[in-house]
C-alpha cells in the first residue's frame, strides 16, 4: 500500500482526511497529470448512492478539468459496470466513489485502468507523486469538459444478461433481489426479470443515507426473513457498489462467497470450461480447499482483498477466485469481480442442473469459523503483543492441527480480525473470542 492509496482505493469517513473536497480535487488533478501524459484525456465517473457522491463526484470533475481531462458521467452504477464501461468507452480510466460495504458515512474513491483492471501499483504510485507537487491548472483552451452517458445503465444490463445461456431461461425461479440501496437497485432487478425470473425487490429504494444499513450482503437478516415469507426459490444479495454476492437459499440459510466459487467451479468442471484451479485467501473456509482436493482442482491462497486474488489469478492464468465475504471473479466474463455476474452463473447452474440452491453444495462441508472484528488505536501494534502471541500459541495447540488461527489487520478500516476455524462451532467461538479479548486490551 502506499501513502494514500490502501487495498481497495482510497476511503475514509467524508470529511476526515483523505475524503474532503479539497483532497478529492487535487486527486483528481493528480490523477488526470498521470494519465494525460500517457495521451489518454478521457476518464468516466460513476458512484454508489451515498450522499456524498455528489460533493465528491464535483471535486473530482474540477480536478480532471484543471488537468486537462474530460470527464463523462455515469451516475449510480456499480462498481463492475465502471469497470466494463472504461473498457468499452476505450477511456484512459474509470473512477468510482464509492465505500463498497461500509456505512453512509464513509466515502472512499477506486480507479481501474483502460482494460477494466485495477490500477497497478506503478501507476498509483505516479498519482501519489503528483499528489505531493503544487497544483496548476492548464490554460483555458486546454480545460476538460464534462458530459453524461445517459444509456450507461442500459449497456451494463445487457453486457450482464450476455453472461446467460441463451437457450436457458430463470422463468422458473423466484428471487428475491437486495440491492442494499445501493449502485444496483435500478440494474440488478431489471437483469433477473429480463432473463425471466419473477423478482420480488428489496433495498431498492436509496435516500443517501441507508445504504447498506440492515441489507445487503453484509447483512442478511431481512433477506432470510423474506425469502421464507414469499416461499421463494433463493435470495441475491449485493453490496452497496454491487461487487460483492451473498445468497440466501429457500430455507433462509446462508450460501457464502467459499460456497459460491466451489458452486461455479463444479459447473465449470462438467461444461468443461474450468481453467487452471482456483484462488482463494487466507480467509477462505479450509472445507472449500479440501472440497476442490476431492476434485482434484488445484487451489492457492491470495492475500485478502481482490487485488490480491486478481493477481493470483492472472499470474497463473487460471480464471476462477473468489473470498468468503462474496467477492468472486470469473475472468472468463468480467475483468474484475462482480455481483450480477456471478449470481447469473449461479443461477445458470442451478437451472442446467434442475437442482435446488443448496444441492448446488454437494461435496463440500465448510469447517466452524468464529471471525471477530476489534476495533484498535492505529498508532498501537496489537499483533507483536506478547500476550497476544501467547494466547494464539495456546489455542494452536489446542487445535492440534485440525483447525486454523489467522489475525489480520483490515486493509481499509483500524481493525484487527481475528479467525478461528476448526470441527467444533462452540470451541472456534470460545478460542476467538479468548483471542480477541487480549487483542482488546491492547487496543
Amino acid at each position: 500500500m502506499g501513502k494514500y492509496f490502501g487495498t481497495d482505493g482510497i476511503r475514509g469517513r467524508v470529511g476526515d482526511s483523505p475524503i474532503t473536497p479539497d483532497f478529492v480535487l487535487k486527486l483528481g488533478w493528480a490523477a488526470g497529470k498521470a494519465l494525460a501524459a500517457e495521451g489518454n484525456t478521457r476518464v468516466l465517473i460513476g458512484k454508489d448512492t451515498r450522499v456524498s457522491g455528489y460533493m465528491l463526484e464535483s471535486a473530482l470533475e474540477a480536478g480532471f478539468s484543471a488537468a486537462g481531462v474530460n470527464v463523462e458521467f455515469l451516475g449510480p452504477m456499480p462498481t463492475p459496470a465502471v469497470a466494463y464501461l472504461t473498457r468499452t468507452f476505450r477511456a484512459a480510466a474509470g473512477i468510482v466513489i464509492s465505500a463498497s460495504h461500509n456505512p453512509y458515512y464513509d466515502n472512499g474513491i477506486k480507479f481501474f485502468s483502460d482494460s477494466g483492471h485495477k490500477l497497478s501499483a506503478s501507476v498509483e504510485a505516479q498519482i501519489e507523486d503528483f499528489l505531493d507537487q503544487k497544483l496548476d491548472c492548464v490554460s483555458s483552451e486546454q480545460l476538460g469538459r464534462a458530459s453524461r452517458v445517459d444509456d450507461a445503465a442500459g449497456r451494463y444490463i445487457e453486457f450482464c444478461k450476455s453472461a446467460f445461456p441463451s437457450e436457458l431461461s430463470l422463468n422458473k425461479l423466484k428471487l428475491v433481489v437486495d440491492c442494499a440501496h445501493g449502485a444496483t437497485y435500478h440494474i440488478a432487478p431489471n437483469v433477473f426479470r429480463e432473463l425471466g425470473a419473477q423478482v420480488i425487490e428489496m433495498g431498492c429504494e436509496p435516500n443517501g443515507l441507508n445504504i447498506n444499513a440492515g441489507c445487503g450482503a453484509t447483512d442478511l437478516a431481512a433477506l432470510q426473513k423474506k425469502v421464507k415469507a414469499e416461499q421463494a426459490h433463493i435470495g441475491i444479495a449485493l453490496d452497496g457498489d454491487g461487487d460483492r454476492l451473498m445468497i440466501v437459499d429457500a430455507d433462509g440459510a446462508i450460501i457464502d462467497g467459499d460456497e459460491i466459487v466451489y458452486a461455479l467451479v463444479r459447473q465449470a468442471m462438467k461444461d468443461g470450461t474450468l481453467e487452471g484451479g482456483v484462488v482463494g485467501t487466507v480467509m477462505s473456509n479450509i472445507g472449500m480447499e479440501l472440497a476442490l482436493g476431492k476434485l482434484k482442482v488445484p487451489f492457492v491462497r491470495a492475500q485478502v482483498g481482490d487485488r490480491y486474488v486478481m493477481e493470483a489469478l492472472r499470474d497463473k492464468r487460471w480464471s476462477i477466485g473468489g473470498e468468503g465475504s462474496g467477492h468472486i471473479i470469473n475472468l472468463k466474463y468480467h475483468s474484475t469481480g462482480d455481483g450480477i455476474i456471478a449470481a447469473i452463473q449461479f443461477l445458470s447452474a442451478m437451472v442446467r442442473e434442475e437442482c435446488s440452491a443448496r444441492e448446488m453444495l454437494a461435496g463440500m462441508r465448510k469447517f466452524p469459523q468464529s471471525l471477530i472484528n476489534v476495533r484498535y488505536t492505529p498508532n498501537t501494534d496489537p499483533l507483536s503483543a506478547d500476550n497476544v502471541k501467547s494466547a494464539v500459541s495456546e489455542v494452536e495447540r489446542a487445535l492440534g492441527g485440525e483447525g486454523r488461527v489467522l489475525l489480520r489487520k483490515s486493509g481499509t478500516e483500524p481493525l484487527i480480525r481475528v479467525m478461528v476455524e476448526g470441527k467444533d462451532s462452540a470451541t472456534v467461538k470460545a478460542y476467538a473470542q479468548q483471542i480477541a479479548g487480549e487483542v482488546s486490551a491492547i487496543s
